[in-house]
């Protein structure tokens, strides 16, 4: 088998897109959100544009983010999101359809599977290949996983957390939590309004958690703040308060303590040699939800094993959809669950 310049990886997440194209690298990086106007039902807006409206549009026009979790929850309107990406990574004139590999959680049952499946194929794909995030990741970060030792991978997302321990080109053992990066973001919503009686949208609460997040509370950071606005909910005005990077870390603990139990879980099952390769290797963390400040220093406090973020994190996965073009002979012939998904 071999693949065209045409031919692209699609990095499909809750938060954002991003699409790689052989010979020319990632090409398309652009949030998840699609603006369409209910009266008509024509999509207004895609991508960067779109998520500038959500929270601000007036009744007949709504912003969606038609991905939940790591999979498609509104299917029409993922299909004209690809539609879109597809057309401005390639142009609206082209001679060849391409050839499109998608990622997937590695929890995706085979239902959701079938509907990425399917949504890549209505919106221009000549063929779609899936892979899971992990593999993805992995060869996004640099990691060799066709020799027989073992790697551990831990990918944050928008809406999953992937973490697998991997070993001749295949997953050996996996947990795929619906925990990611907007599970941090509604925790420190429900935090603001708890403590604050503040409502806080979205967009402020992801600013936040960029800003000022941390998972491991120091000296250096424990008093650093930032001013967010909301409503307040007992007078209905506007209001300002300052958080700090402590009340952050208070905010988070639910989904990062999931995280860090996901982890420890998959490690549990470990087979022993692999996990000795593990200790050798460390873990290796990919996807936006690694940046959040001092989760390395968290994981591997909770573990006892190294932790390196990958150089790129948020671009591995769909740096290792382009690598999976070139190597798509070698994943074709690995045996297993993640093999017969490409297939």
């Amino acid at each position: 088998m071999f693949f065209l310049e045409e031919d692209i990886g699609i990095d499909l997440g809750t938060a954002s897109v991003l699409v790689f194209k052989k010979g020319r690298g990632i090409v398309l990086h652009e949030p998840s959100v699609v603006a369409i106007d209910r009266n008509t039902n024509k999509v207004i807006a895609v991508g960067e544009e779109a998520r500038q409206m959500l929270g601000r549009t007036p009744g007949h026009i709504v912003a969606i983010r038609p991905l939940k979790e790591g999979v498609i929850a509104d299917y029409d309107t993922t299909e004209k999101m690809l539609t879109y990406f597809i057309r401005k990574v390639l142009g609206k004139r082209r001679f060849f359809k391409p050839r499109v590999i998608v990622c997937i959680p590695t929890g995706a049952t085979d239902v959701e599977e079938r509907a990425v499946r399917q949504a890549t194929l209505s919106s221009g794909a000549r063929q779609a290949f899936i892979i899971e995030e992990p593999l993805a990741a992995a060869l996004g970060a640099g990691i060799n996983i066709s020799g027989p030792t073992g790697n551990m991978i831990v990918d944050i997302g928008g809406g999953t957390s992937d973490i697998a321990v991997l070993s001749l080109g295949g997953i050996v053992c996996n947990t795929s939590l619906r925990i990611g990066g907007d599970k941090f973001d509604e925790a420190i919503i429900r935090y603001v309004r708890r403590e604050f009686n503040l409502m806080i949208g979205e967009r402020t609460a992801e600013e936040l958690k960029i800003n000022v997040g941390t998972a491991w509370v120091t000296d250096e950071n424990r008093h650093k703040s930032m001013e967010i606005r909301g409503r307040d909910l007992l007078t209905g005005l506007p209001k300002t308060i300052s958080i700090s990077a402590e009340e952050s870390w208070l905010a988070m603990q639910e989904p990062l303590l999931a995280v860090i139990e996901g982890v420890k879980k998959v490690l549990e099952i470990t087979p022993p040699e692999l996990a000795a390769d593990i200790v050798n290797n460390g873990i290796v963390m990919t996807g936006g939800g690694s940046l959040l400040d001092g989760l390395d220093i968290l994981l591997s406090k909770e573990t006892n094993l190294p932790v390196h973020i990958a150089d790129d994190p948020i671009s591995c996965v769909a740096m290792g959809t382009g690598k999976a073009l070139h190597e798509m002979h070698n994943l074709y012939s690995q045996r297993g669950r993640a093999a017969r998904r490409i297939m």
